[in-house]
């Protein structure tokens, strides 16, 4: 059970927004931990649900894909529909057809994306199999796991090397499961990148076309939107970054020294998605 570690903190002087007219909400850490649903949550949906306030989720997860997620969140207890899901995966299949149609990808990612980058018109070739060419136009570096060996590694690095574009669909550094704290993808991308001078095109959260992607078709404008978030930066800064009014829960990956770090403030600093809800009215 998570236990509260200090009262509500607003950063902002105007006070939240009251019912938005439309949620964004991270999955992992906000909603669930290892797919379990985190004390309150579901009921906290319901109650937003029963508003009427239109909720996508945005998450960097790249373990599964958007029809996985939606599955394990009516599994854990949550209405989902693929439509409410923007996931990274299938965000980096948008920029790679836009970007990369019909070249050759080599794909670096724990769990199967596949079907989600089925859509990206591109070759995509297997990081941790055995037939790898010695250069391809892209590599695709997603969600970290035990297929992120040397081996794996140090192929991704002389592709690009080779000069393949380097693409990652985050650059979250950790994560939390039930096993405790996991490192994640940032945490291999940065040595990817210093060691090749080549910087990656990152895809996910804290981009500002994730958050643009949440609100697609809502006719919502980012002012008018929150988006909550357990990671300072991607979340919350990433929102307020484009133009959206970010609220930080402590679960999930949150520690408190977060709040010390280079960056802008949180609107708000709360206990879970209960009482963030609770502060917006639901």
């Amino acid at each position: 059970m998570h236990e509260p570690l200090e009262p509500a903190t607003m950063q902002r002087t105007e006070p939240l927004p009251q019912r938005p007219p439309a949620l964004l909400l991270d999955i992992d850490g906000v909603l669930v931990v290892s797919w379990q649903p985190i004390d309150g949550a579901l009921e906290a949906i319901r109650s937003v649900r029963a508003a009427g306030t239109p909720i996508r989720m945005l998450t960097n997860t790249t373990s599964r894909s958007r029809h996985s997620v939606v599955e394990a969140l009516r599994t854990a207890g949550f209405e989902a529909a693929e439509d409410e899901i923007v996931t990274a995966p299938i965000a980096t299949a948008e920029y790679l057809r836009e970007h990369f149609e019909g070249a050759t990808a080599a794909l670096l990612c724990s769990g199967d994306v596949t079907t989600d980058l089925a859509t990206s018109g591109v070759d995509l070739v297997d990081l941790t199999g055995t037939d790898i060419p010695e250069r391809t136009d892209a590599v695709v570096i997603g969600g970290a796991g035990d297929e992120f060996s040397y081996e794996a590694l140090n192929r991704a690095f002389n592709l690009v090397l080779n000069g393949a574009s380097l693409i990652a669909m985050h650059r979250g550094l950790s994560w939390r499961t039930s096993a405790g704290m996991q490192l994640d993808t940032g945490a291999f991308l940065t040595g990817l990148e210093r060691a090749s001078g080549v910087e990656a095109t990152v895809i996910g959260k804290p981009e500002p076309a994730m958050f643009a992607a949440g609100l697609a078709n809502l006719g919502v404008a980012p002012s008018e939107a929150v988006m909550i978030g357990d990671d300072i930066d991607a979340d919350v800064r990433g929102a307020q970054a484009a133009g959206l009014t970010g609220v930080l829960v402590r679960t999930g990956k949150f520690r408190a020294q977060v709040l010390d770090s280079p960056g802008a403030a949180p609107d708000l600093v709360t206990d879970s998605i209960v009482s963030a809800l609770a502060a917006l009215g639901y």
